[in-house]
């Protein structure tokens, strides 16, 4: 089932941005652990942060992702972002090792960081 993610944009580097993800209908994120994935222009899908297995080194100290089964929503803390954020962000559960973010993903939300 496609996620609907939101929040992305296009800000500067050292701006913070928070991305929301729901469910399109009928599947529910609890027993699920969901994460946080993207993909840049050319790259691989790259696990960024996830529930049980914390975040990447790339993004350490500076994203966190949090879940709320109740409201059925997960959300992507991203502070002080950098140029090399920049790509296609994708909520989804754990356990994907891809090298592309497959595309019954849904289209994913794009952010864009500026120098």
């Amino acid at each position: 089932v496609p996620m609907v993610e939101s929040g992305g944009g296009s800000v500067q580097a050292g701006e913070s941005l928070r991305l929301s993800c729901a469910t399109s209908g009928g599947w529910s994120f609890a027993g699920h652990n969901m994460a946080w994935y993207r993909q840049a222009a050319g790259g691989r899908c790259e696990l960024v942060s996830s529930i049980s297995n914390g975040d990447a080194d790339s993004v350490k100290g500076r994203f966190t992702t949090s879940q709320n089964n109740a409201k059925n929503s997960v959300w992507l803390q991203m502070n002080n972002l950098k140029p090399e954020d920049t790509a296609v962000y994708y909520c989804a559960a754990e356990g994907w090792l891809g090298d592309d973010c497959p595309k019954y993903w849904g289209q994913g939300i794009q952010v864009n960081v500026s120098s």
